[in-house]
This record gives structure tokens, C-alpha cells and sequence, in this order.
């Protein structure tokens, strides 16, 4: 069915994106992704207030407890580049279904874990399958997401990950109540599921069919970093790992019982209020990136994202925490979809993009690496409130960066021009 393939919307730049099409014109296989999101994402979101309290149950530090979601993304980072070479060899499919299951087995066994260490390899061993499951994910969306829908297929794929965090902190708050391991053993249920339902849908896929583009051209990551735009978004991806992957699940449920002194459930709440700041703005921030381009969505929303971060170092009592987690979700929410778009534009979907789909994946999971420690580190040694504002310039750093990098949307993708190694860039309509 290559003539009713999604990509052949590729060649209709001029199609008004004004009405919301998505429904009628993205594939079933993107809904499927959603779906698979969302289950991961609530078991992520059950795990994310019991992870730093059970570190510190085998009594660790601050910064040893930080550390335990830093090695989740230090897995992520090694295989990284493997994942991609294996999504571009054998397709994005069995790698999307491998992986889920791999991080289900390592959250299974979290739940009984008998010390610190044992805890911090089976968490680190998830990240292997967690970079898998990404990178495939990612790639299946920028090959079968039309050019014009690209925005709105990854705010709806984003969104469902965000659906799933509301509810899933909450829940993760009250199970805690009951044991620390519980949300562990959830956790594993959900991605069993959340496997079955991709290897289930996507089965007889001829779209997803790894075999469709096995004669694609290669696009190298040295190639890709020539682009400016390339280089932003890894930075911006990079701050988004440092905010919302790392610091927000390591330091903020530590923030709020240490420093604060409120219950261990505040934290499911808080978390739930930085995720409903995102899922309140992503499908228009989509919209918005698809028509009026990339750039000032993520301008916008990395500068949002640095008052938000920084604000909540401040915070003395529940109002002024939950608004500034509320801010905070809702700039990383305006630059999530324009982000993913950005890589998109330039990978196109007829190269086999996933070593620079890693790299990009990478840059996240670097931040994610680094921040925990260095802001833990921060807030033992001076104060949470240091540990926040260095977080927020992070995300500043990445809005100066894009200041100076080209709009993507509209541009010839890299996997279209004639001659694949010469580096595009788009005028700036700003």
C-alpha cells in the first residue's frame, strides 16, 4: 500500500493545517504508539515518588538517592548508539517491543531489591531497554507522521505519556503508604501490557514494516551536527532531560519532605501539577509549531520553563509550590512538540535516521546523567534554592541557543537534498 502511505503527504507542504486533521489523516500505527505511551507512562508516574524515598530506605545520602535516576539514564546513554544502529538494521517494531519488556523485567526486579546496589543495577539495567523502546518509538514517528502533522503527532504522543504522569503520581503517593516496593511490581504489570498491546497492533503493519525502507539512504550524525538547528534541539533536549527527567523526579519529592516538611504524598501531588501544566498546552503548542514554526514555540516555552524551575527553589508554602510546578509543566510543554518536530524536519522520513534519532535521545539522557548529582550536590552544600536556580539557567542557556539557530519548519529534509553530506539551513523567518 505505498501509494496510501502517510509519508506521501511529504510533497503537500502548501496543505492548510488550520482544522485539526489529525484524526482522519494520521495512521493507526501513531495511535498505537499513544497508546503504548500512556500505559508506560503511568506505571513511570506510580514509580516517580517512590524511587528517591525507597533509595534513602537503605540509608544513602541525598546525592546517592539522586543518583539512582541518573543511572537509569546512564544505561540509556551507553546503549544509546547501539539502539539507534539497531533500529536502523532491523527496524523500529521488534526494537519498540523488546525494549518495553526489558524495563519491565528491571522494574519487577527493583521490587525486591535487598540493598542500594541491587537497586541501582536493576534500575540502571531498565535504562537499556527504556533507550530502545525511545528510539524506536521516535523513528516510527518521524517516518510515518505527515510533514504538516509532524508537531501534532509528537504533542499527541507526549501528551499521552503526560495523561498518564497525572494520574500516576497520585497514585504512586498513596501506594507508598502501603509499601515502597508496590509501585515497583505496577510498574512491571504495566509494561507487560504495554508490550502486549505493541506487539499485538502492530503485527500485521505493512506500514511499520522495517522492510519498506531497507534501500533508505543513510544520515550520519557528523552530517546532522553540521545543521545549527540540529545542535539546538540536542541542547534544548539536553535541559529538558536535566528539568523534567531528572532533577523534577530526584531533588523536588526530596525538596518537599526535607526542606518543606510536608507528607510524602505532597510529592505525588506536585509531580501531577508539573504534568498537567504540560498535557494543558501540548496539543496547542503542536497546532502552533505545525503553523506558525518550530522556534517560537521553544523560545517561549525553555524561557517559561527556566522562571518555573527556578521558582520552585523558592517556594515556602503548597500554593506557591504547585503554581510554580504549574509553570514549569506548561513551558516544557510548549517546547516538547516543536522540538520533536525539529529532528523530524531534518531527518525527513526517507532516511534512516536512527543513529541521529539517538544522539538526540542522548543529549537528553545526558542531562538526566548529570543533573540529579550536581543539583543534589548543590543543595547539600549550599541550598535547594541554589540547586533550582542553576536548573533554570540550564534551560535559559538552551533558549539563548536557539536565538541563533534557523526555523526547520518548511525546510527540504536531509534525506531529500542531492547531495546528502551538504548541510541545510533554512532562512530564519524570524
Amino acid at each position: 500500500m505505498p501509494e496510501t502511505s502517510p509519508t506521501a503527504t511529504e510533497n503537500q507542504p502548501n496543505e492548510s493545517p488550520r482544522k485539526s486533521s489529525t484524526l482522519s489523516e494520521l495512521p493507526r500505527e501513531i495511535w498505537v504508539l499513544i497508546s503504548g505511551g500512556f500505559i508506560v507512562a503511568i506505571g513511570m508516574g506510580i514509580v516517580s515518588p517512590a524511587l528517591p524515598t525507597f533509595a534513602t530506605s537503605f540509608n544513602v545520602g541525598v546525592t546517592a538517592a539522586a543518583f539512582i535516576v541518573s543511572a537509569f539514564a546512564l544505561m540509556r546513554l551507553v546503549f544509546a548508539p547501539a539502539s539507534g544502529r539497531l533500529v536502523s538494521a532491523f527496524g523500529e517494531r521488534p526494537n519498540y517491543v523488546l525494549g518495553i519488556v526489558i524495563v519491565g523485567i528491571s522494574s519487577t526486579a527493583c521490587a525486591f531489591a535487598q540493598s542500594y546496589w541491587q537497586l541501582l543495577v536493576f534500575r540502571g539495567l531498565g535504562g537499556i531497554g527504556s533507550t530502545m523502546f525511545t528510539v524506536s518509538a521516535l523513528a516510527l514517528l518521524v517516518r510515518l507522521a505527515p510533514a504538516h502533522l509532524r508537531a501534532r503527532a509528537s504533542g499527541l504522543w507526549a501528551t499521552s505519556f503526560l495523561l498518564g504522569s497525572i494520574s500516576g503520581p497520585v497514585l504512586g503517593g498513596l501506594l507508598i503508604g502501603f509499601s515502597l516496593r508496590l509501585p515497583f511490581l505496577i510498574y512491571g504489570i504495566a509494561l507487560y501490557l504495554a508490550a502486549f498491546v505493541g506487539w499485538f497492533l502492530l503485527r500485521d503493519s505493512t506500514l511499520a514494516d522495517p522492510q519498506q525502507h531497507t534501500d533508505a539512504p543513510d544520515l550520519k550524525v557528523l552530517t546532522a551536527l553540521r545543521d545549527s538547528s540540529y545542535r539546538a534541539s540536542l541542547l534544548a533536549n539536553f535541559s529538558k532531560g536535566w528539568t523534567a527527567q531528572g532533577v523534577r523526579i530526584a531533588l523536588i519529592p526530596l525538596f518537599i519532605v526535607e526542606a518543606m516538611r510536608l507528607p510524602d504524598a505532597m510529592t505525588g501531588i506536585a509531580l501531577s501539577v508539573f504534568a498537567a501544566g504540560n498535557a494543558a498546552v501540548l496539543l496547542p503548542a503542536g497546532r502552533l509549531a505545525d503553523s506558525r514554526g518550530r522556534k517560537p514555540m521553544l523560545l517561549s516555552g525553555l524561557a517559561i520553563a527556566a522562571v518555573g524551575s527556578a521558582a520552585i527553589g523558592f517556594s515556602e508554602s503548597v500554593p506557591w509550590l504547585l503554581g510554580a510546578s504549574l509553570v514549569g509543566g506548561i513551558g516544557m510543554g510548549l517546547c516538547t512538540p516543536a522540538q520533536s518536530a525539529a529532528v523530524a524536519d531534518i531527518v525527513g522520513p526517507k532516511a534512516k535516521g536512527g543513529p541521529v534519532l539517538a544522539a538526540f535521545q542522548m543529549s537528553a539522557d545526558v542531562g538526566t546523567i548529570i543533573g540529579p548529582p550536581l543539583a543534589g550536590a548543590l543543595a547539600g552544600a549550599l541550598s535547594y534554592r541554589a540547586a533550582f536556580l542553576l536548573t533554570g539557567c540550564v534551560a535559559l542557556v538552551a533558549m539563548v541557543t536557539w536565538l541563533f539557530a534557523p526555523e526547520t519548519l518548511g525546510r527540504k529534509s536531509r534525506s531529500e537534498p542531492t547531495d546528502p553530506d551538504r548541510p541545510v539551513e533554512s532562512a530564519d523567518p524570524a
